[in-house]
């Protein structure tokens, strides 16, 4: 019997979840604990076959602050959070060279 478990417990971790995932850049870290993520959308004209863009913005919880503006971030679809929250920050896909520069300078003015 515990081998069942562990098989459908290392099941459950294999199978990709219902969850959505989306890939965006954040716009906004002003707030505690809430980054605001933007998905640009490349859709095809049904008639003219044109490739229109369209940016959408998502609220995120971001529980550590970790996020700096201009990161790339994958965000992942929760239970609502608050009037407009309904994602949580799931990674960090790549760090924006501003955030690296900001850091650098934190880091200059604080050892004078």
């Amino acid at each position: 019997m515990a081998d069942t478990t562990t098989t459908t417990a290392a099941a459950a971790e294999t199978t990709p979840s219902r969850r959505n995932e989306k890939v965006g850049t954040v716009v906004s870290t002003k707030m505690q604990k809430t980054i605001v993520v933007e998905i640009e959308m490349r859709k095809a004209h049904p008639k003219y076959k044109r490739v229109l863009k369209s940016n959408k913005k998502f609220y995120a919880h971001d529980e550590q602050n970790s996020a700096r503006i201009g990161d790339v971030v994958r965000i992942r679809e929760v239970r609502p959070l608050s009037k407009l929250k309904r994602w949580s920050l799931e990674e960090i896909v790549r760090r924006s060279s501003l955030s690296l520069a900001d850091d650098k300078e934190v880091e200059v003015s604080e050892g004078k």
